[in-house]
């Protein structure tokens, strides 16, 4: 009988926390209104000059700008996985000190080659370089930028091997240029 009693009290106070949950949720939501027609309609139209502005872009053969888009997301993509593989191995109970070590370097140099790539294009950026990206890992430093068709001058290229000297650890022999027409 006792045992009943419990239950039926532990079912009744689920109902009544349930029930004051779905009226809070209610008087939330009813708080702030329904939306407004008109600015539902303004996003939708700012949205839709922003994509035909964006084909646009694309359709008038500014590639290059779309290359260096597609490149900084497929290298943020491919740190992302390596970090949450490496975060994965350290949060392992199996895993030796050892394992968790290498993995705290290897997070810990990821998280530096960003910083450098970041300053890397930024200063190259304010170089008069129209579009840069940067890749920089253990191997060295890859700078893909956007070249006139003739191709980048001598001054050019020592400006981004001086950039590169100047915020990284690699030395010329350990730099890649890309050239990426326009």
């Amino acid at each position: 009988m006792k045992r009943n009693l419990k239950r039926n009290i532990v079912i009744a106070a689920v109902l009544v926390f349930v029930g004051a949950a779905v009226y809070l949720n209610w008087s939330y939501n009813s708080r702030w209104g329904s939306a407004d027609a008109a600015m539902v309609s303004a996003e939708d139209a700012a949205m839709a000059a922003a994509e035909e502005e964006y084909l646009a872009a694309s359709a008038a053969g500014n590639a290059s700008s779309i290359y260096f888009d597609k490149a900084r997301l497929t290298r943020q993509s491919a740190r992302d996985e390596a970090l949450q593989l490496l975060e994965m191995a350290c949060g392992d109970a199996d895993v030796s000190q050892e394992i968790i070590d290498e993995s705290m370097r290897q997070i810990n140099s990821m998280a530096a080659w960003n910083l450098q790539e970041n300053l890397l294009e930024n200063e190259l950026m304010a170089k008069d370089f129209t579009d840069c990206v940067a890749f920089v890992s253990e191997d060295g430093v890859t700078v893909a930028v956007s070249a006139p068709m003739e191709g980048l001058t001598d001054v050019q290229v020592a400006q981004i091997t001086e950039s590169v000297l100047a915020n990284t650890d690699f030395d010329a022999m350990a730099l890649n240029i890309i050239e990426v027409k326009n």
